[in-house]
Order: structure tokens, then sequence, then C-alpha cells
């Protein structure tokens, strides 16, 4: 605007200079015709806050908790009972920014600097397993949450759930127990302790939860929240599906979801070796179960076979929808067995 001005001045055309510029004819016709004693109203204005200081200060001294908001609003109840003229939040705010009466911040507690140098991959088979979940929506706007068990080794979806409820405590742990059995089979623990790495997810952290994962042999393990100390491979094993499955499989509805989830699942695993293994992963099972009151049924799957044949296989099993939650999986046992 103050080049178009310039130009101006020195006799070129109002309208090409502000068709060159691209700038608004009428603002600088307005500006043109200004005094030379013209100033801004808004940044030369000068008010008197000498009273409303007094007023400010006289409602702090009793209540010394308020902020600036709370501040206003009581002027503004003692302005409407004297009839005067309303304040502005925004004048009280800088008032008493200025004049220091703000209450004071609460101050951040220091971070713990932990270093993170370690590796999340281990050499050997169940010594680590990881876990965390996803949510997506199906085309008709039900959400399906999921959960899973990994190992940190070969990296296979060892054990997952499928539900319309919660991330909770009860599905974690339905999860734990799959992985134990599908590994060791219906043993009541793991033969040797195996580190159990998770986020701080509430079902996770849950009492019940970090005991079932000590009487079957896990040694749950949790990282620093807020901090870049993650649970890494579960959270690219989150990317990797919903990225290359869930955006592309069929899922009119949560039972369709999760019968193409467990094709889904399987399909990284046959696919995928890890950084951690320079070998050929062995074949790997396709499990998936309907809970049905108490009672966990136990459906294994081959993983050999055209992917066709194993959808049809499993949509022979039709998923129920109970308590709020539509559970889908690979758990072998009654929770009640380990008691």
């Amino acid at each position: 605007m103050d080049c178009a001005l310039a130009i101006v001045a020195r006799g070129r055309p109002v309208k090409q200079v502000c068709e060159v510029l691209g700038v608004a004819r009428s603002n600088v016709a307005a500006k043109r015709a200004r005094p030379a004693d013209w100033r801004d109203g808004r940044t030369a204005r000068q008010t008197d806050d000498a009273g409303l200081v007094d007023e400010i200060r006289h409602v702090i001294a009793d209540l010394p908790s308020y902020g600036y908001r709370r501040v206003w609003g009581r002027l503004r109840c003692e302005r409407e009972r004297r009839c005067e003229a309303p304040i502005n939040a925004k004048r009280v705010y800088r008032v008493m920014r200025v004049h220091g009466l703000l209450l004071e911040r609460r101050p951040t507690p220091p971070r713990p600097q932990r270093r993170h140098d370690g590796k999340v991959a281990v050499a050997k088979s169940n010594q680590r397993w990881c876990s965390d979940g996803f949510e997506f929506r199906c085309d008709n706007g039900e959400p399906l949450r999921v959960t899973f068990a990994l190992d940190c080794c070969d990296r296979e979806a060892m054990s997952w759930v499928a539900t319309t409820g919660g991330h909770s405590g009860d599905v974690v742990r339905d999860v734990m127990l799959a992985a134990v059995e599908q590994r060791f089979g219906n043993v009541p623990k793991a033969p040797a302790e195996i580190e159990w790495l998770t986020d701080n997810g509430s079902g996770y952290i849950a009492g019940k939860t970090r005991e079932f994962a000590t009487d079957i042999g896990l040694k749950p393990l949790t990282t620093p929240v807020c901090s870049p100390q993650s649970n890494g491979m579960a959270e690219s094993f989150v990317k990797t599906m919903k990225r290359d499955y869930v955006a592309f499989m069929p899922k009119q509805d949560a039972a369709t979801a999760a019968r193409n989830l467990a094709i889904a699942f399987e399909e990284p695993v046959r696919i995928f070796v890890g950084e951690a293994v320079k070998k050929t992963l062995p074949a790997c099972l396709c499990e998936s179960f309907t809970k049905q009151d108490s009672e966990l049924v136990h459906g294994r799957l081959p993983v050999e076979g055209s992917p066709d044949g194993l959808g049809q296989h499993i949509a022979q099993r039709q998923p129920e929808q109970l308590d709020g939650g539509l559970v889908i999986g690979e758990v072998t046992a009654r929770l009640d067995d380990l008691a």
C-alpha cells in the first residue's frame, strides 16, 4: 500500500497503479484524503486505568485466587448494580498484566531425561512380545477396535481381538492368553519369562492385567508417558494394517470387517521378514473365535490355501453382538481355567 501511494504521488494514474499492484482503489483514495496530522485511534488511544486498577485490587484483596475472568465477572456484576457501562474482559486482562496482578502459572515439572539407546527387536523368538491397538470405522459408521500381540523377533501377529466395545483390560488379557497358547499350547504359563512391551493404555496398566500377566509368565513393561521411547514395532504394524489392508478391504459393517481382518492379519506375516531375523518365517495359523456367554470357542485355520477359500471358511462362523461388543480373535481357553 505504501508503494502504491508513493507511485501515485509522482503522478501515475490511480487505476493503473492499483491494477498492477493488486490493491483496492477505494483504500488508496481513502488514505490519500487523510490529513497530515491523522493518527490511528486504535494505537493512539489513551485510557485512564487508575480507577479500574483500584477496583481490581479491591476484588483480589478478598479473593486472591481469582484470575482475570472471574475478576471481570465480579466487576461486571458490580457495574450492572450501579448502572454503569460494562467493561471488556480483554481490558481487564491487559490492566492486570501491566500491573502484575495476574495469577502465576503453575511451574512445569522437569521431565526425566531418559536416553533411548536400546532396540525393540530381539534376536530370538519368545523373548519379548509387544502389543497395541487401533480403531477404524466401517461404512455404516460402526466402530471396530482391534488389539493384537506381536513377537519382537519374527513379528508374527500371534493373537488379536476385534470388538465394537473399548480397549478394556478383559480384551488385553484375552490377547495375552491367546498369545501364550498359540506359542506354547495349552499350558498354565510360559516356560520362561517373556517381556510384554506396551504403552500406558488403561487396559495395559490395570492391576488385574499386570497380575494376570505375571501369572502366565509375562513381564509387563511400559514406555514412559509423553516420551520418544515408544512401542515402535507395534505402532509400525498399526500403520501397515491401516494403510495396506483396512483402507481397501470390504467393511460394510463390523461383521464383514472382522471376517476380512482375519485374512488381513495373515498377509503381512506371510510376506514380511523382520530385520531381527534373516530366515523364512514358519507357517502361522489364523484363528477366529466367537465369545458366547463366558465360554471362548477355539477355531484354528491353516494359512495354506487360497485367501478366498480362507475367507469363505471364516464367513461360515458368524460373530455375535454381545454386551455391547463384537469379539473376534484367537483366544483358545477360558480364563477361569487358570484360576
